[in-house]
């Protein structure tokens, strides 16, 4: 074989070799964020046999979340230091027990308990960012990460087979279905997968370990928390609204639990198949556009959906004249649907940012973005039941996704603005006419100084 051709089909087996651990990666997170939403279905059994009112639901709801959520920081670092293969196996192994601990339980404080093992299959999302983002370069890395992030799909496989599963098999044989599909999803990653570049570098000793306070240095800056506001909103409340939006069918339109789980997956499966689109996109026109569209469309939907059902009665000329205000469930339905698309482009113009500014601390950066996120998750659905409770208004949800969205708006838009006057300050301090610098120094002459001018 000629050099030529040897370069190629070396080519052809690191982009095969690339391919694979991409699918695999996605697969075993798909898994387990099936499992990771599996209380949003199985939390409303829960909640009729336990007799729980809506705050303890929602925080029922939101207890797996909280695990997923603080476990992906320390879940990123070891990924980053002993290879997403093995971290992702094991996390799913275990995981799979909680699950089938969750079969078993009897009480509501045993539920809380085996909620929090099951949530840690929502920390495998750090650790498969760390896993593939080794595998790519930053031109395609968007692109992957928004395939990998795909595998939010299953919160629509559990919201649309679980109820299926719980009226066939009960909802206690539904959770040991899940264990056993997510051990099986362990041994099948395990046995095909393969270490990631970075970590046989690391055992072939070409490149050190880093200490602890290296890989955590980066998260003091400001900008990875501003990244992490942006989470804990396109990801924390898509979380939230995926657990949470069964219960607000089934209050709010009378629904049953298989039609409101139904149009549930309307919302989760929009946001699902177009996070991969997030990720071409924001390559191409940059993260930053994205996520300005993103805020915007967002915060205009969740003020519609915020607006409370409402009877208005003007007195006219000849008389009160009386009308309504009022989103019906098939405006409902849409609008969810379009904040779910633009949450799930979001979600992945988020983790653009993360391999260009901190290529050598994803799994640390991604893992406390990722655990902000997942807080999002976990308190939010508290905060819905909450505002239910005592504000008596089933928009409520929305008034507080509103809040978010625009707080997150203000920031980055504020954020850029200042980043653009540092920029047009320094511009300020060449000549009027940069290519002539030269001459004018040759000529003895010197740009006055920007306080001069």
């Amino acid at each position: 074989m000629n050099k030529t051709a040897g370069t190629v089909a070396t080519a052809v087996a690191s982009a095969g070799r690339r391919n694979r651990a991409l699918v695999l990666s996605t697969m075993a997170f798909t898994v387990c964020f099936a499992v990771w939403t599996l209380f949003s279905i199985v939390g409303l059994e829960i909640k009729q046999e336990l007799k729980l009112d809506d705050a303890e639901f929602g925080l029922l709801v939101a207890t797996p979340v909280l695990t997923g959520a603080l476990s992906r920081i320390p879940l990123g670092l070891l990924s980053d230091s002993f290879g997403g293969r093995y971290v992702f196996t094991i996390l799913m192994l275990l995981t799979s027990g909680a699950v089938y601990a969750v079969s078993v339980a009897a009480s509501y404080p045993i539920f809380l308990l085996a909620a929090l093992g099951l949530g840690f299959a929502g920390g495998s999302f750090a650790v498969g960012v760390s896993y593939v983002s080794t595998w790519f370069d930053s031109a395609h890395q968007g692109m992957a990460l928004g395939i990998f992030g795909a595998g939010t799909i299953g919160t629509a496989a559990t919201t649309f087979g679980a109820p299926l599963l719980v009226d066939a098999l009960g909802w206690r044989d539904t959770v040991q279905l899940y264990a056993i599909v997510l051990a099986g999803a362990a041994l099948v990653f395990y046995f095909l997968a393969q270490n990631d570049p970075a970590s046989a570098a690391r055992a072939a000793g070409v490149v050190k370990p880093r200490k602890l306070a290296d890989q955590l240095a980066p998260l003091a800056r400001l900008q990875v928390w501003r990244f992490s506001l942006y989470y804990f909103f396109v990801f924390g409340a898509f979380v939230a609204l995926a657990s949470w939006l069964p219960r607000y069918y089934m209050g709010m339109y009378g629904l049953p639990l298989a039609r409101a789980g139904l149009l549930t997956t309307a919302y989760a499966l929009p946001a699902a198949l177009f996070r991969a689109f997030g990720g071409w996109i924001s390559d191409r026109i940059g993260a930053r556009s994205v996520m300005y569209l993103t805020f915007i469309v967002s915060s205009a939907i969740c003020f519609a959906l915020s607006y409370p059902a409402t009877d208005y009665v003007v007195h006219g000329i000849e008389g009160p004249i009386a009308f309504s205000f009022e989103i019906g469930l098939p405006a409902f339905v849409m609008l969810t649907m379009v904040l779910g698309f633009f949450m799930a482009i979001g979600m992945a113009a988020v983790y653009k940012h993360i391999p260009v500014y901190y290529p050598e601390h994803v799994g640390a950066v991604g893992g406390l973005v990722g655990a902000i996120g997942g807080l999002g998750g976990f308190v939010l659905p508290i905060a819905f039941g909450v505002m239910n409770d005592r504000i008596g208004v089933w928009t409520s949800c929305f008034m507080l996704l509103f809040g978010l969205v625009a707080i997150a708006l203000i920031w980055m838009h504020g954020t850029i603005r200042l980043m653009e006057r540092r920029k047009i300050g320094a511009l300020k301090s060449l000549p009027e006419l940069p290519e002539m610098a030269e001459l004018h120094k040759s000529n003895g002459i010197s740009p006055a100084p920007a306080a001069a001018r």
